[in-house]
């Protein structure tokens, strides 16, 4: 062997890298169908998928089975197209689940089978928000004082009130904002954040000056 041989890489040819490759692979393939037979294979494929699939399902019909939901337990409480304080969670009771002590909540139930809804929400020294939920508890809108200003003010409408807006009506973020609603009814949740516990009245007070009306 020349020195020129001790340095030489030698590359394996194509044909001789395709025939280990194949090899390996049956090899493995061979542990395969040991292990799982190939009449089982793809059973098995099929039930894994539709494991997933009614998984997923499960998921996301669960709001629309549940028998006692967020807005069946609000509608013992709360009236249609009214806003109304909550009272502040406790260690063994809260009105809605996961209710945090750190802030003051509102909330509406709106109906709008017969007109549209106007929502008006002072905004607080501190963190304001509206969050808007169909009657099944599917979140589809938010909005802070941050973006909003002093005074959180729209219009919620479902989709053929929304299309029978006039045409030539100027509409635009600064004046007038509207929201379509993906569902008939649903709720509208007013939180304000109260850092100081001394506060808590005083932003109470300020939230009863939220309404939800319907629109004339």
């Amino acid at each position: 062997m020349s020195l020129f041989d001790t340095f030489t890489v030698r590359v394996p040819r194509p044909r001789a890298v395709k025939r280990r490759l194949g090899g390996w692979f049956g090899r493995q393939m061979a542990r395969v169908n040991w292990l799982w037979p190939a009449g089982l294979l793809l059973p098995a494929a099929m039930a894994l998928v539709l494991a997933g699939i009614a998984h997923i399902v499960s998921i996301l019909a669960m709001p629309a089975l549940a028998e006692n939901n967020a807005f069946a337990r609000l509608s013992e409480i709360v009236g249609s197209n009214d806003m109304k304080l909550l009272p502040d969670p406790t260690p063994n009771d809260a009105v809605l689940p996961m209710q945090d002590p750190a802030f003051i909540s509102a909330v509406c139930l709106y109906d709008l089978n017969d007109k549209p809804l106007k929502v008006r929400v002072p905004a607080t020294a501190n963190y304001t928000s509206v969050s808007f939920y169909t009657d099944e508890g599917l979140a589809f809108y938010a909005l802070s004082d941050q973006a909003a200003g002093k005074v959180i003010e729209l219009d919620l409408m479902n989709a053929d009130q929304k299309a029978a807006l006039p045409e030539d009506e100027e509409i635009t973020a600064a004046d007038r904002l509207v929201i379509e609603s993906p569902s008939e009814e649903g709720i509208v949740l007013v939180r304000a954040h109260v850092p100081d516990r001394g506060m808590r009245e005083v932003v109470r007070r300020q939230l009863e000056a939220a309404t939800c009306t319907s629109a004339n």
